[in-house]
């Protein structure tokens, strides 16, 4: 959801079984159906897209583990920056379900199921 196929392309480069939604024709896909398909697929959802952090909140099963990008500056290197400096330290979290939101200076990482009032 907005991001670069480069920084998917980068993600494999670096070894990681990365996959963007337009590769494989889903990118039309309503956010549930791609919260429920990433599940499925034992993936990770990144995205710029902040009703993924309202709808994660709203259901109370696990759901996909989600980076959510909150960046001023959105650009491919600097939001590939971001993304490896927050999946190296919070790998464990990610494996185990959760939604990372991630901005300028910080994370913030709220284990699955959540709260709404922990967003």
């Amino acid at each position: 959801m907005g991001v670069s196929p480069t920084v998917v392309r980068h993600l494999r480069e670096c070894g990681h079984d990365a996959v963007h939604l337009h590769e494989l024709g889903l990118d039309r896909l309503r956010d549930d159906e791609i919260i429920n398909t990433a599940h499925a697929q034992e993936r990770i959802v990144l995205t710029f897209d902040l009703d993924f952090g309202d709808l994660l909140a709203a259901n109370s099963a696990l759901s996909a583990s989600t980076i959510l990008f909150r960046l001023r500056n959105p650009t491919t290197p600097n939001l590939a920056r971001r993304l490896f400096e927050v999946v190296e330290v919070c790998t464990l979290e990610l494996e185990r379900g959760a939604l990372v939101i991630v901005e300028d200076g910080r994370f913030r990482v709220r284990l699955l199921p959540i709260k709404s009032s922990e967003i």
